[in-house]
């Protein structure tokens, strides 16, 4: 088994899942306004779901497929959310970038932090070449997230998603590893902190 990440940021500690965070995944991922703008979360999210998901993310790590970071903040070491890179199996260098941030947390800056971390994981220790991230339409804010790191407004998916009877549309974002660099080098990409020993 090889050993996950962890990474950190200026605010955040961005580790492995623990079976021991399940109750709060359980409580955070559990809220109705999490769910409704996500295409996988469940709802209602029943007991052994989340012990369920935290075990799958060692085996698809060892697999090449999968990073999940829990995002904790430093100063408490209180769970705020998920974030991951997805679907890094395969030959054309590229990954998904997800994330959620419980309610109580919103509107405090970490999901960018967290998020500028994880692609910066992903280009200089994954060596990826793109990393791409969906949303739904009506969550505007998670779209400013992507914008926020650098991301690139690639289009929209229409009517691609189907939750609870109500088809949904899509917007794709995309940032390549040549124009991470060349923020990077820039100093655009600093304030979301230094990515920790992997």
């Amino acid at each position: 088994m090889g050993q996950r990440p962890t990474l950190r940021t200026e605010r955040l500690l961005l580790r492995p899942f623990e079976l021991s965070d399940a109750r709060d995944v359980q409580r955070l991922a559990g809220d109705r306004a999490i769910a409704e703008m996500t295409a996988t979360i469940p709802h209602p999210y029943e007991d052994g779901m989340a012990e369920e998901w935290i075990g799958t993310h060692q085996e698809r790590f060892d697999a090449g497929d999968l990073v999940n970071f829990a995002i904790v903040r430093q100063d408490t070491g209180e769970l705020v959310g998920a974030i991951g890179l997805m679907g890094l199996a395969n030959s054309s260098e590229r990954g998904e970038i997800g994330y959620w941030i419980g309610k109580p947390d919103w509107g405090h800056g970490y999901c960018t932090e967290a998020a500028r971390a994880a692609i910066t994981y992903g280009f200089s220790v994954l060596r990826l070449n793109r990393i791409h991230g969906r949303y739904c339409k009506r969550n505007p804010a998670s779209g400013r997230v992507m914008a926020k790191i650098g991301m690139t407004y690639e289009g929209c998916l229409r009517q691609h998603e189907k939750k609870w009877g109500q088809i949904e549309d899509m917007v794709l974002y995309g940032i390549l590893r040549a124009e991470w660099e060349s923020r990077t080098e820039h100093g655009d990409a600093s304030d979301g902190g230094s990515t920790g020993t992997p």
